[in-house]
């Protein structure tokens, strides 16, 4: 029996996961949690228990702070997660699949990476191939992979993705720089090479290029 945790912050999304997987004869919903925090705590908790949780269904984005960055908190959890000894693997489950999200996750390190929107049969197989630890991607995930590893030049880093992000929203460079603690100098910089790797001079042409591209 393999054993899942559910990490999700809509309760509607929790629902359809376990009438999903339920209906297999080799799963268990046994934990479902509504934020990161709580994912973390009770895959501890079953550890102690002895009742260790084999796969986390780990969602990126929480709507559990006002003002925090809701972006990083699945990325968080799962590096907490998989710092645990033993550890459950993670299957991030997720809307998103901007290459600094997809990249964040593995590197936090997720067995694999599936949209919401999947098809059932690839999500319990998806299941089952990442509670044994083997890798697993949505293709539309695998071919974003794909195009970042043949045009390297273009990717952005995690922290250069951040800041264009904030960029997308609108702030100024002095704002950013108050949210993400950093100098302005530093924020001008990372825009430099952003402006640098889409091939743009203007913040505006930079948002422009990175929504054509999917990056953001």
């Amino acid at each position: 029996m393999i054993r899942l945790l559910l990490a999700d912050d809509h309760p509607v999304i929790r629902a359809g996961l376990t009438a999903v997987l339920e209906a297999e004869p080799d799963f268990e919903v046994v934990a479902e949690a509504a934020t990161a925090d709580d994912a973390v705590a009770l895959v501890k908790k079953h550890a102690i228990l002895g009742t260790p949780i084999d796969l986390v269904l780990m969602d990126l984005r929480f709507n559990e702070t006002p003002g925090a960055n809701t972006q990083a908190e699945g990325v968080r959890a799962t590096a907490e997660i998989r710092a645990l000894k033993p550890a459950p693997e993670v299957l991030v489950i997720t809307n998103y699949s901007s290459d600094a999200e997809v990249i964040g996750a593995v590197s936090a390190g997720a067995v694999g990476y599936l949209l919401k929107d999947s098809d059932p049969d690839v999500l319990i197989d998806g299941v089952r191939a990442a509670s044994r630890g083997e890798s697993v991607l949505s293709n539309q995930v695998a071919t974003r992979l794909m195009g970042r590893m043949r045009q390297p030049e273009t990717n952005l880093t995690a922290r250069e993705h951040e800041v264009l992000t904030l960029v997308a929203e609108g702030m100024s460079n002095r704002e950013i720089a108050r949210k993400l603690v950093l100098t302005e100098a530093t924020v001008k910089s990372h825009l430099g090479h952003v402006f640098s790797k889409l091939g743009v001079a203007s913040r505006t042409a930079a948002v422009v290029e990175a929504r054509k591209r999917a990056i953001l």
